[in-house]
């Protein structure tokens, strides 16, 4: 946050934490292999959703404040992807007509270097608008 902010500075920000809504009911309904049908109960699904979106709602106030501090006026969402991170992230960012998108990295290694990274790529090539790649410190 703190490199895009200085970047992108004295501008309005929009801190996005996109986050993956229903795995939790996924893993409810999904049935075991050859396993009998049960009826499952679907309450620790909500409450695991909504830990997620707990979880996901506090990364993004944590973000606006680093960005705060770094001199820009923010705002801060969680989001339930639409389709793909970067999907949800170019949709948000037509919205918000942004000048720019700042998405960080992930310190991946190896073979999974070359199988992910997939949504600063995807940024990349489709975003309307610049995009700044933040490498993981």
């Amino acid at each position: 946050m703190r490199e895009a902010a200085a970047l992108l500075a004295p501008r309005p920000a929009v801190v996005v934490v996109v986050w993956e809504a229903g795995l939790a009911f996924e893993a409810a309904t999904t049935p075991a292999f050859e396993a009998p049908p049960v009826a499952p109960d679907l309450q620790p699904a909500f409450d695991a959703d909504q830990e997620l979106y707990d979880a996901a709602r506090r990364v993004a106030e944590r973000g606006a404040a680093l960005a705060e501090e770094a001199g820009l006026s923010a705002t801060s969402f969680a989001i339930a992807d639409d389709a793909t991170v970067a999907d949800t992230l170019i949709r948000i960012a037509r919205e918000h007509n942004a000048r720019a998108i700042a998405v960080g990295t992930h310190s991946r290694r190896g073979i999974s270097n070359l199988l992910l990274g997939s949504t600063s790529r995807d940024l990349l090539q489709r975003a309307p608008c610049p995009v700044v790649v933040v490498p993981d410190a």
